[in-house]
């Protein structure tokens, strides 16, 4: 791990050196064969070891993630426990092994192909996994973060590159994962942290690097995308990007509680300032609702201090480009001078300015801000699911007889990740239904790391021989599960999932 004498005495920590990475990555390689070969046992230890340390440190991490965020104690406090209840989840996923998707076919002469061979397959970890911080979760979605945990937990090591928003925090916080790691008896190497933006983008193009995990915009996210695919032998890359989330209101749900829309919208998108990535970036309502008045007379909250400098000059550059399209209009605020630290803003524009050029109204403005876009008519609502880009969310508040509801459905389940119904995207449970992603070009990888099948990420799957030893992981799997040898094939560890719906679409509890 990179040497840092003293984490608070700098308000910046120096970059990795080309030496110190390739010392770091030699290290990380040289640890995953020992740790990929630890039992999952002795990796959950490692991560309650962890998750003891950060909790036993939470005074002094959460005045310092307050220092450097301005996230205030109260909201990372919050996010800590979150943390640390994350990394004894994926604790509990090392142990009970569904991550493995353990499969046996037994051996079958009167297989309908022919005689079939004893078959086995399960997953075995990647190797190394570049793990990416993010700025806006400086406890969740940073150096002990879920991507961080998921690795461990499925044999990995991992290698994480600090966000420059919080540097002090990811060098205490970084020492006590390492210090944890190496009181639980895990190799030297196993975690490791780097710093800057050339050693991310080296240690992602290193061949000793097997996967890359990254939250944060599209644009950077993209960016190392590009560089994962353009190696020799391209790697895995797990990004989850930024998004405007639209929410679609409904005609009957707009008259019959416009009030309670109305107040739990801007709650929403001016909730932290709006540094989400779930935050509902566009909503549509009806023209001739009471949805744009009361909008316009609402009650907002007063400024609040963003993540640091650059990402406060992005919002303001962001909200004066969107504000300056011609068919744009303001509903609240001052788009060209919001203030510091920036005040909400409200926009809006048309139906038909959005299916006009979509592009040039839909994309991520990263603060408290958001687009409001009116409709004249429901059907509208269903050309905009249609034009708009894959999304982490998409929310329909309706009522359960509104006749657009099934539309709006069947076109937003193929193009976000999560949908919600009368429910609001910002705020999201860590549990094993839990559904973070979304399609191109706002995620990429098939799961995500908040949810119990982030595990699921850091392996791929590999044949095994017939036969395995009593002490394998597929036999200690179909031990688990209690099933007999003559039942044939099963997908071992993986009853959660049985009638799930289809990777990457939430359910809709309330919808029928």
């Amino acid at each position: 791990m990179t040497s840092i004498e003293n984490p608070l005495s700098d308000t910046t920590l120096p970059d990795t050196t080309p030496s110190e990475l390739d010392e770091i990555l030699a290290a990380s390689q040289e640890a995953f064969t020992q740790w990929s070969a630890t039992s999952p046992e002795d990796r959950a230890k490692a991560l309650a070891t962890i998750a003891d340390a950060l909790d036993q440190a939470d005074t002094e991490l959460i005045a310092l993630a307050d220092a450097e965020t301005h996230l205030g104690s109260a909201r990372l406090t919050g996010e800590l426990a979150r943390t640390t209840f994350q990394l004894r989840l994926f604790a509990g996923t090392a142990t009970d092994r569904g991550y493995l998707d353990a499969r046996i076919d037994h051996a079958d002469a009167d297989w309908p192909m022919g005689a079939r061979p004893d078959t086995r397959r399960i997953g075995l970890p990647l190797g190394p996994v570049l793990v990416f911080a993010a700025s806006n979760f400086p406890f969740a979605f940073s150096v002990a973060g879920g991507d961080t945990a998921s690795a461990l937990a499925a044999g990995c090591t991992v290698v994480l590159k600090a966000h420059p928003g919080h540097p002090r925090l990811s060098a205490l916080t970084a020492e006590l994962v390492h210090d944890a790691l190496s009181a639980a008896g895990a190799p030297e190497g196993t975690f490791a942290l780097i710093c800057g933006v050339d050693a991310g983008a080296d240690a992602l193009a290193d061949p000793r690097i097997s996967a890359g995990a990254f939250t944060g915009s599209l644009g950077a996210g993209r960016a190392l995308f590009d560089i994962a695919c353009r190696r020799p032998v391209p790697i895995p890359f797990f990004a989850e990007m930024g998004a405007v989330n639209p929410v679609f209101v409904t005609a009957s749900a707009a008259r019959l509680r416009p009030e309670q829309i109305a107040g739990e919208f801007v709650a929403s998108f001016t909730q932290g300032a709006g540094q989400f990535c779930t935050n509902p970036g566009v909503i549509l309502i009806p023209a001739d609702s009471a949805l744009p008045g009361l909008l316009a007379g609402a009650e907002y909250p007063p400024a609040a201090p963003m993540l640091n400098d650059r990402i406060e000059s992005g919002f303001t550059a962001k909200l004066s480009e969107l504000a300056a399209v011609p068919s744009v209009s303001v509903i609240h605020g001052d788009p060209q001078d919001p203030g510091t630290p920036p005040s909400p803003t409200l926009l809006t524009a048309t139906v038909e300015d959005l299916l006009a050029d979509p592009s040039a109204l839909t994309g991520e403005v990263f603060g408290p801000s958001s687009l409001v876009v009116t409709y004249t008519d429901e059907s509208q609502m269903a050309q905009v699911a249609e034009a708009i880009e894959g999304q982490l969310t998409a929310t329909i508040i309706g009522e359960v007889d509104d006749a657009i509801a099934p539309e709006l459905v069947r076109l937003l389940s193929a193009r976000v990740g999560r949908l919600l119904w009368n429910q609001w995207p910002t705020g999201l449970s860590v549990t094993w239904a839990q559904q973070h992603g979304g399609p191109l070009p706002r995620h990429h990888g098939p799961v995500d790391d908040l949810g119990g099948n982030g595990g699921d990420h850091p392996v791929h799957p590999a044949g095994r021989l017939p036969e395995p030893s009593p002490d394998s992981a597929a036999s200690r799997a179909e031990g688990r599960t209690g099933r007999r040898p003559d039942q044939g094939r099963r997908h071992l560890g993986a009853a959660r999932l049985t009638d799930a719906p289809p990777p990457g679409l939430g359910c809709l509890p309330e919808a029928s």
